[in-house]
């Protein structure tokens, strides 16, 4: 594939955290970011965690984000692709971007070829050594004896309830810095590593930490993370050459 434009990425929008009403500046930043993205856009991958709280039942889904929503829907039937992957807190995504927008989602890593440069692609949430614990969690979450168990809560109730436990995520509600651990520490660089020894990609693309991080990982090979719109409003761009992280300031 030659490129003629550019690729955009971006992850952990988080939006309805910490409430809807102070989400709302940052859905219209991000809705301005789109705005401008899609004057040169290829495509645009979405990497996870979107909204703070998904689940689709069968006739209903979490209401507002119409902005945003509205916006993909835009740049989509102006036929723009976009890939969506889902992340820890809107994992319960099933066909609703699918039917509604024609984005197609998907629920782990993606491996794609631009510009002769290979791309593993993915939000990155239980990938690596460590973080057990939520390894355990996430097979709880996507059993579908769960997602049946939850869908027989009134909406009203199920969404107050995973927006109440999604908050005491100390990243979401803005009580912990995000820091960097050290590569031998961050379980993505690890994992980024450990797939080298098998087969080779130039970029290894993830959300999840909220941390911009750029780092080589081998030879011509390189992690990033994307960071977030909660903090950072990072984004990435891949022109074809070069892949960059920059920041959105408007």
């Amino acid at each position: 594939m030659v490129l003629q434009t550019k690729i955009y990425f971006a992850s952990d929008q988080h939006f309805g955290a910490p409430t809807a009403e102070l989400s709302f500046s940052r859905e219209q930043k991000f809705v301005a970011w789109l705005d401008e993205i899609k004057q040169d856009a290829t495509a645009l991958f979405l990497l996870g965690d979107l909204f703070d709280f998904w689940f689709e039942y069968k006739t209903v889904v979490p209401k507002g984000f119409v902005r945003v929503l509205g916006k993909l829907a835009e740049l989509r039937d102006s036929g723009i692709p976009i890939y969506f992957f889902v992340g820890n807190h809107d994992l319960w995504m099933n066909n609703y971007f699918e039917k509604e927008l024609n984005i197609p989602v998907f629920h782990d890593n993606q491996e794609y070829t631009f510009n002769g440069k290979t791309f593993l692609i993915g939000h990155g949430d239980g990938k690596g050594p460590g973080d057990k614990g939520y390894k355990r969690m996430k097979k709880v979450f996507t059993n579908p004896f769960s997602k049946w168990l939850f869908r027989w809560l009134h909406p009203d109730i199920g969404v107050k309830l995973a927006q109440y436990l999604s908050l005491k995520n100390k990243l979401i509600s803005g009580d912990e810095d995000v820091k960097f651990l050290g590569e031998e520490n961050e379980w993505l660089v690890q994992y980024a590593k450990r797939k080298l020894t098998f087969k080779h990609y130039n970029y290894f693309i993830f959300g999840h930490r909220h941390l911009p991080m750029q780092l080589k990982v081998g030879e011509n090979s390189t992690y990033i993370n994307l960071g977030d719109w909660i903090g950072y409003f990072t984004y990435g761009v891949f022109d074809g050459e070069k892949f960059e992280l920059i920041e959105f300031k408007n």
